[in-house]
This record gives structure tokens, C-alpha cells and sequence, in this order.
């Protein structure tokens, strides 16, 4: 939740605009989702938005009334109030013609009168054809937007209206959220800092097979490498994500997508990608260890030998990445430790750095139940040059901009080859 000024609300205020697009029944649950996170939600349809939702369905959703002209409580002056008072605006569904608006400052309605009054972070999450979206004009308007430091999201690819497929489907609610999230966190723009590079990150947990049906495995969901490659992709990397087991989570828009199962196919699918990488980022949980031996039949619980499972370690992903990089190419690590009698959990993760040899190293405390399967995260940023930042409790959309915020600081301060270049 974001921090505020003394005397400001508990609730962060929130602007929902919602354009004219199929996409706009989406934004009941991006709606549903800053409500049930404790944000104070106002709607601002357009006319044509009504047209596919109701007025009655997000007064319902947001318990506020719902307007979309300026000549509407007119004593209240909410063309002026609405921007002035928001400490975040999202406006999702955004069509070409809201981003054409938006781009130059003309303001016919509620809506665009209120991202003409706003001073605080503005989120636009794009939603249309991908010939409008690759659209020189489009492209333009998107380009001025971020230069005067509107958050425009990369809109995703999938299925849009009747047959057509391609990039400019909306993304889905849940990433709308987290974003919003962020920016909330953030308190300011989410900068355009990764635009050229090319950046590898894994994530979930690996699972090493016995038979059939069982396996060894961890508690990793993905989330946080899932968030790390979101964000990255949304600050305009060009982003591939490695996944190994993970809770059913969303593709993040922009982000290529390639799964795994075991130690060794992540293995295989990191060095692939990383020849071409400027940024490496290991946040997957891969397994120490996999079993000597795979049965082809699953095997019943009277025949299972009580002596235990035979093993063979799996091989240090992150050392060999470490080992084999190129100049000028960055390597994040992970570590989730546990303190013992002896060392706690702050030493375990130095020694690991100075082990792996990597940029930086995420140092999270897992023997409270932390980090893993749950929506937000902390730890420790440890980082070669002897620095380390204790990363306070949040989303973990906020800490991977935090991870972002540190490779970027990295790269400016040391020389590197220009990106994607050996």
C-alpha cells in the first residue's frame, strides 16, 4: 500500500476511467480488484463505454455514482476536482482514440478532462486491433505520452474480436492491478530505463521426477519471477520468461514465454537464451538435487524400498551463468535462506554471493513461511561492489521495480557494450 502526507487519506483515491472498447467488461474486475485492496475507486466511463457496461454495474462494483459529462454536478466542479484530488488514474480499456486525446490535451468529457487536471502517476493500459496499435500515428501518440511521463503498458497478445488474433488485447485484471499497485508504491512514473536490452529471467520451482506420478519438488510459485518480467517488460525490455512449475499464473504482457519442467531443461533453456541476453535474472527455485533413477511405471506403495531414494545433485545453474557470461551482461541471483545455530540468514546469503560470483543477489528469509506462494515479499539486495539494502515489505511487482531500479544503477555506473551487442 502506498505511504501518505500526514492528513491524507488511508484509502488511496483512484480514477478508473474505462473507454469505449469490447475490453470494457474487463474493468469490472480491475475495478474489483483496487476495491479489494483497499483503494477508493471512481469510475469515469466515456459515452461509448456505457455501451458495453452498464453505469449501474460499476456504481454497484464502487458504491460511487457514475458520470461522464462535465456538466454534472456542476457546483462540485468534478472536471477539476476528480484529476486534482486522485492519487492515481488508470484507464483501462484506452482506445486509439482516447490515446489520440490523451496525447493532445483535448478534453470533450469527464474522462479526458480529468487526465487534462491530474498530477498524479497516469496509467494507460491499451486495448485494440493490432493494425491500430502498429499504427504510425498510434505509435506517436504512444511516444509523446511517455515522454512527458504518462505510463502507457504494453498491451498483450492473444485473441481480440471475431477471428483475429495479435498484439493490443488488453491485458488481464490481475496485471492491471499490480501495476497500479506499483505505481501507487512508487509514488512517481514508471520510467522507460530497459528500452534495447534484452533480459532472460526464470521462475517458478523445477520438479525432478521419481515416476510417473510422484516427483521432488518446492513451494516456488513463480510469483515473483513472473513480476520481475513484467516489470521489466512494462520499463520496454525485450523479455524472454523461463518457467518451471508455476500456480497457474498470467503471461505477462510483452513477455515471450518458454516453459520447463526439470533442473536440467531450465538449465539448458537459460544458456540458450543467455547468448543474446544483456540481463541475466535467476529467481527460479531449482532443485539441488533430482533421483538417480526414473521408473516408467508408477511405483505401489508396497513395492517402495524403505531405504531412501537414491540421489545425484543437479547442476549450479547460476554459477555456470556466472562463469560464462559476457561483458558487460548483468546476473541476478536468489537466495532463500533460513538462519541456523550458528549463522543467520543475512550471513548465508553474503557467503552466497561471494560464492556465485553474481551483480546482485535477492536475499529472502523463508523460515517464517515467507516469499514463497504469497502475494508480496522482503528481503535483503546484496550487491558485488559490498553495498546491501534491506527491501521493506510489498507487492513483489515492488520489489522486482526495486531489482530494476538497482541493475539499472549498475549499468550506468560501469561500462557496457551498447545493448544486445557483444
Amino acid at each position: 500500500m502506498t505511504e501518505h502526507l500526514p492528513g491524507a487519506p488511508a484509502r488511496p483515491r483512484v480514477v478508473l476511467g474505462v473507454g469505449g472498447g469490447i475490453a470494457a467488461f474487463k474493468a469490472c474486475e480491475v475495478l474489483r480488484g483496487l476495491t479489494e485492496t483497499g483503494h477508493d475507486v471512481r469510475v469515469v466511463p466515456t459515452e461509448e463505454a456505457l455501451r458495453f457496461v452498464g453505469a449501474a454495474t460499476f456504481e454497484a462494483l464502487s458504491g460511487q455514482p457514475v458520470r461522464t459529462g462535465v456538466f454534472t454536478d456542476v457546483p462540485e466542479v468534478p472536471h477539476v476536482r476528480l484529476g486534482q484530488e486522485a492519487d492515481l488514474v488508470v484507464v483501462a480499456p484506452t482506445t486509439a482514440n482516447l490515446l489520440a486525446k490523451a496525447a493532445h490535451g483535448l478534453a470533450d468529457d469527464l474522462l479526458t478532462n480529468t487526465l487534462l487536471t491530474a498530477r498524479c502517476p497516469v496509467l494507460l493500459v491499451p486495448a485494440m486491433h493490432t493494425e491500430m496499435w502498429e499504427h504510425p500515428a498510434t505509435r506517436d501518440n504512444v511516444a509523446l505520452l511517455r515522454s512527458r511521463g504518462v505510463v502507457v503498458a504494453e498491451p498483450a497478445s492473444g485473441r481480440l474480436t471475431g477471428k483475429d488474433t495479435g498484439k493490443g488485447r488488453l491485458p488481464e485484471a490481475v496485471e492491471i492491478v499490480e501495476l497500479a499497485r506499483l505505481l501507487l508504491a512508487r509514488g512517481d512514473a514508471l520510467p522507460r530505463d530497459l528500452e534495447g536490452l534484452r533480459v532472460v529471467v526464470s521462475a517458478g520451482g523445477t520438479r525432478e521426477p521419481l515416476d510417473p506420478v510422484r516427483f521432488l519438488g518446492n513451494r516456488s510459485s513463480g510469483r515473483q519471477g513472473y513480476a520481475i518480467a513484467r516489470v521489466a517488460a512494462q520499463r520496454g525490455a525485450e523479455v524472454v520468461l523461463v518457467a518451471a512449475h508455476t500456480a497457474d499464473l498470467v503471461q505477462p504482457a510483452g513477455v515471450e514465454l518458454v516453459r520447463v519442467g526439470t533442473a536440467l531443461q531450465l538449465r539448458d533453456a537459460m544458456h540458450e537464451r543467455a547468448e543474446r541476453a544483456d540481463v541475466l535474472v535467476m529467481s527460479a527455485a531449482v532443485a539441488d538435487f533430482r533421483p538417480v533413477d526414473l521408473v516408467e511405471h508408477k511405483i505401489k506403495k508396497g513395492d517402495l524400498d524403505p531405504d531412501p531414494v537414491r540421489l545425484t545433485r543437479n547442476p549450479d545453474v547460476l554459477a555456470e551463468l556466472v562463469a560464462a557470461r559476457r561483458p558487460g551482461q548483468s546476473v541476478v541471483g536468489f537466495a532463500a535462506e533460513t538462519g541456523d545455530a550458528d549463522t543467520g540468514v543475512l550471513d548465508h546469503g553474503r557467503a552466497k554471493l561471494k560464492r556465485k560470483g553474481c551483480d546482485l543477489l535477492v536475499v529472502n528469509d523463508v523460515g517464517s513461511g515467507g516469499a514463497f506462494e504469497g502475494e508480496d515479499n522482503q528481503g535483503w539486495l546484496l550487491s558485488s561492489d559490498g553495498t546491501e539494502r534491506p527491501i521493506p515489505h510489498g507487492s513483489k511487482a515492488h520489489l522486482a521495480s526495486i531489482l530494476w531500479d538497482a541493475v539499472v544503477s549498475g549499468r550506468s555506473s560501469s561500462e557496457v557494450p551498447e545493448p544486445g551487442r557483444q
